[in-house]
């Protein structure tokens, strides 16, 4: 099983960059890599990006790529999410997860960190 603990949230002005670690432990021997989500407010969580463990390979969604970043630390088992020229659509709360080696589904989830952009 694997253990996933979010942190780095906060309230920032539009403009600002904020970096969200997910600090992993446990067993990972079954897991691909690792997703970050966010859920706002009366809105469905979506997937905004995913880091594989072997060999890094990345993933960001569309309306995030320029502004967003997700890269890992394998001595430190903790995955980043830096996040820059933030505005008030990104408020939400952030959670990472880790994808199924076996199915590609995400069964594990952090408690989730808070991000709120207000001027």
């Amino acid at each position: 099983q694997v253990h996933l603990v979010e942190s780095g949230g906060g309230s920032v002005q539009p403009g600002d960059s904020l970096k969200l670690s997910c600090a992993i432990s446990g067993h990972t021997e079954n897991s691909y890599g690792i997703g970050w989500f966010r859920q706002a407010p009366g809105k469905e969580r979506e997937e905004i990006a995913i880091i594989t463990w072997l060999g890094g390979s990345t993933w960001r969604l569309g309306s995030v790529k320029d502004r967003f970043r997700i890269s890992k630390d394998n001595g430190k088992n903790t995955v980043y999410l830096q996040m820059n020229n933030l505005n008030p659509d990104d408020t939400a709360v952030y959670y990472c997860a880790s994808k199924n080696i076996s199915d590609g589904k995400y069964y594990e989830w952090g408690q989730g960190t808070q991000v709120t952009v207000s001027s």
